[in-house]
């Protein structure tokens, strides 16, 4: 079968609905890479500027350039998978062609290696396989579970197992009554945003129904780029259905008709895991213009990121989606009013939109009823590092953290000790010592110094430099920052420099002044949260190992 030529690309996407980053996508797996021809054509056919079109693409880390593009391996060399042999595989692969990557969310499987549209896993040459993301191990005190009390069940994927286990049953009775009731029921539970903001999931569907303007959009944000956060891979994987009823029931309460899955690129799989399940559901009038029959049209379209972790910042993603370069928007205004295409917009994470599928079917005192003492619901964590059980983790906000590290994911290997987590991903810095006897809910995580977030926590034990850890960490921040403001942008080059022994003072208090002056500008003055939580890598390390940090700074004298 011949390839598409350039005008058969261009002709099939140009008037679909957020063009760009499928059509750079539809180039780039037709050639292996974005030559200048493929540029010239994608500039031509959707009418945007060159020189534009080159600053956007070249932001992206996967878009390649040149060959051998796509069929070059990328490594991931994250902060779990290069303590356990990524940094190794990485070298080993360099023959052909291969080249790091920043952690690609399979941290509960490490490492994994993406060749072309296929992740392969394995800690050396030899060891590669293509395999499944896995499933979320039970739990072991057999709590009730939210997002993943289905999700086990064989089938679960398809249209058919979804049903089976009474999925779409709250869209059905949604559509069946009134919007006003569904914006109660999600009110009442106390659902909040599970992708970091936390912000009241039914506030947000009521202030884009109550929005002036339209149409309206429901955009479920897959980005996904948080180190250490694998949860909602998990969720699309092995309950896609869940993620699209969550997102019909914010389009029916919200008065939107069309949604967009923005999912990151390094889960291809994930990909075409989705892309069915949203052909199951329009076949089934699931889906589409009358949906179960209620005379409600929702469209999902699925629009993959090329690879920044920006992208998980919902100002970035919805520029990322109108196909302009990936910046943060200034706020206010915000998208409930001036969203995608300028126009109010839901923005919700993965886990929420799965969690409200279930809230919708079984109630609002239900779901209030999971937390532990006043807290409302469930939250998943994805653990990682140096525990023997690493993977996700459903809890009841308020569990203790040292439960889920030691009786649900077994602690450390033999004669190792816990030394440190991170919270937040890495956003949250590091929890350590007595600090570990905390309940993973964000007012008793924030009353340390961090944060939930997201909820990926890695692990280290005795045996890490947490000096080289957070090295680590900031090396990423500063490789991340967009650019668009100078204290994100200088600032975390500055942090990373001074944690490598590369510049700052010689004297402990001199470095230590610096590095939380450094750290207090950017907290105060940066444009979004990327720039305002890395400074806690650092004061957290100067928290809990004084001794190293003054160990680091006396070998630079």
């Amino acid at each position: 079968m011949p390839l598409p030529t350039d005008d058969d690309l261009v002709a099939r996407w140009k008037d679909e609905p957020a063009p760009l980053l499928p059509l750079l996508h539809a180039f780039h797996d037709r050639d292996g890479h974005l030559s200048d021809d493929a540029l010239r054509a994608v500039s031509a056919g959707l009418r945007v500027p060159l020189a534009d079109l080159y600053g956007t693409v070249t932001f992206y880390h996967h878009f390649a350039r040149f060959p051998p593009g796509t069929s070059a391996p990328r490594v991931c060399t994250g902060q779990v998978c290069r303590f356990q042999g990524g940094l190794e595989l990485l070298e080993a692969l360099r023959k052909d062609g291969a080249t790091p990557m920043p952690c690609a969310g399979r941290c509960d499987d490490a490492v994994p290696v993406l060749e072309g549209h296929t992740v392969k896993v394995g800690r050396t040459c030899e060891t590669l396989e293509a395999r499944s993301s896995p499933l979320p191990p039970p739990n072991p005190d057999g709590l009730e579970e939210c997002v993943f009390a289905a999700i086990r069940e064989p089938g679960r994927a398809t249209l058919e197992g979804y049903r089976a286990t009474g999925g779409y049953e709250g869209l059905a009775a949604a559509v069946a009554g009134a919007p006003e009731t569904l914006l109660t029921t999600i009110t009442d539970s106390g659902l909040a945003g599970r992708g970091g903001a936390g912000f009241p999931t039914g506030v947000k569907w009521r202030a884009v129904r109550d929005a002036a303007g339209g149409p309206k959009t429901v955009v479920c944000n897959a980005d996904e780029g948080e180190p250490g956060c694998f949860k909602d891979r998990a969720i699309m994987d092995h309950d896609p259905h869940a993620v699209l009823e969550g997102m019909a029931l914010a389009g029916y309460a919200s008065g939107a008709h069309v949604g967009f899955v923005y999912l990151r690129y390094e889960y291809p799989e994930t990909a075409a895991v989705l892309e069915r399940a949203i052909r199951e559901a329009e076949e089934a009038g699931v889906l589409g213009d009358d949906v179960l029959r209620s005379g409600f049209a929702f469209r999902v379209h699925v629009r993959r990121g090329a690879g920044a972790y920006i992208c998980g910042e919902e100002g970035s993603l919805l520029n990322s989606l109108e196909g302009k370069h990936p910046f943060p928007r200034e706020r206010p205004p915000f998208p409930v009013t001036h969203g995608y295409d300028d126009l109010p917009t839901v923005v919700n994470n993965v886990e929420t939109l799965a969690s409200a599928a279930q809230i919708a079917r079984r109630g609002a005192d239900w779901y209030r009823g999971l937390g532990l003492g006043e807290h409302a619901g469930t939250k998943v964590i994805s653990l990682s590092g140096d525990v023997l059980r690493p993977g996700n983790y459903e809890v009841p906000f308020g569990f203790p953290l040292r439960t889920l590290l030691h009786d649900w994911a077994g602690g450390p290997g033999e004669g190792r000790t816990i030394q440190a987590v991170t919270m937040a991903g890495i956003s949250g810095g590091f929890l350590a010592g007595d600090d570990l006897d905390v309940t993973l809910d964000e007012p008793a995580v924030r009353a340390k110094g961090s944060m939930l977030g997201a909820a990926g926590i890695m692990v280290f034990d005795d045996t890490r430099d947490m000096l080289e850890v957070a090295h680590a960490c900031m090396e990423f921040f500063a490789h991340e920052s967009c650019g668009k403001c100078f204290p994100c942008r200088i600032g975390t080059q500055r942090l990373t420099e001074r944690l490598a022994g590369a510049a700052g003072p010689d004297a402990l208090d001199g470095w230590s002044g610096e590095v939380r002056d450094i750290g207090a500008v950017m907290k105060a003055t940066s444009a979004c949260g990327l720039g305002m939580a890395a400074p806690l890598v650092t004061e957290s390390l100067m928290r809990y190992w004084p001794e190293r940090v003054a160990e680091h700074v006396e070998s630079l004298s």
